[in-house]
């Protein structure tokens, strides 16, 4: 291995990409993009999300005087560890406005595409053939983030005629567990995963023979306890214990299982949420066209 070390490995990559064969410059773009997913991904990774050979990726390492990929990562993990910023996992104080904006998205791109090669599609439905029988199913929640989350559960289960609620309250959160009984599901929504009222909550339910499903991170003590479990794994945020990429994955997530919900449910869900639609429509919400109605035309469309 060479002596050469870097400090300043990223501005090099910035600095220089342009001056660089055309594959090894799409190494350092993909890089640059998100320099941490870079660090932690293999080079058969780099390769494949480049669209290059896994030698480009060795001569692109050459390039910047590192005699192994493992060393170029190391430099460049070394450099992160002194310049990365404290704004966003992928982003760099000296970044233009253009930057900031396309590194942001990718990395939520990134992300959401990690999550579908990660889902486990008979999790899923595991979870939705409990929903879909679940005499009661009550949203456990604790924080911003997650209290929004199990109160769009909440809401997508109810217009599916699913007997929803979503309780945010530790106290309330206790009553549920007592009541809701072997048809019932607790359905825990937290990132984090380790807040201790909730997890006395959701072993209280299983004691009374609730079913517990966990939307969760891996290796967190909510995780370990639950019955059926929805991993959502995505990079540390630089600023919030739940940030952007969290967020958009759990709204995902929820997405994919009231669809299927919807799917085993058959017409009666199509046409209940049809239903809804209309009558939303015709009370004046989510309508542009009920705006400005006269109270005759209000009458006629109820």
């Amino acid at each position: 291995m060479s002596e050469f070390t870097n400090p300043s490995l990223l501005r090099q990559l910035r600095d220089r990409q342009a001056d660089l064969p055309e594959a090894q410059r799409r190494v350092v773009q993909l890089v640059l993009s998100d320099p941490r997913a870079a660090v932690a991904a293999t080079v058969e990774q780099l390769a494949q999300q480049a669209g290059v050979s896994m030698p480009t990726i060795v001569r692109t390492a050459r390039s910047f005087g590192h005699d192994s990929v493992r060393e170029f990562m190391v430099s460049l993990a070394q450099d992160l560890a002194v310049t990365g910023s404290h704004l966003h996992r992928s982003v760099l104080n000296e970044d233009s406005g253009p930057d900031v904006a396309s590194k942001i998205i990718h990395a939520a791109v990134s992300s959401l595409t990690d999550l579908g090669r990660r889902i486990n599609p008979d999790r899923v439905d595991q979870v939705v053939d409990k929903l879909a029988a679940a005499s009661r199913i009550d949203c456990y929640s604790v924080g911003a983030a997650s209290t929004f989350m199990a109160s769009e559960l909440q809401s997508r289960l109810f217009r599916l005629g699913r007997p929803a609620h979503a309780i945010f309250d530790a106290h309330q959160q206790l009553v549920s567990a007592h009541t809701l009984g072997p048809t019932g599901v607790a359905f825990v929504v937290s990132h984090v995963g380790r807040m201790p009222y909730t997890l006395e909550a959701a072993r209280f339910a299983q004691s009374r023979g609730a079913t517990v499903v966990a939307l969760t991170q891996p290796g967190t003590p909510l995780a370990a306890m639950a019955d059926l479990l929805l991993e959502v794994s995505v990079p540390p945020d630089a600023v919030m214990r739940v940030g952007t990429e969290a967020y958009l994955a759990h709204l995902v997530m929820i997405e994919i299982l009231t669809v299927r919900l919807a799917q085993k449910m058959g017409p009666v869900a199509t046409q209940g949420l049809q239903q809804f639609r209309h009558l939303l429509e015709q009370h004046g919400f989510d309508s542009a066209e009920f705006v400005g109605m006269n109270p005759d035309e209000r009458r006629h469309a109820d």
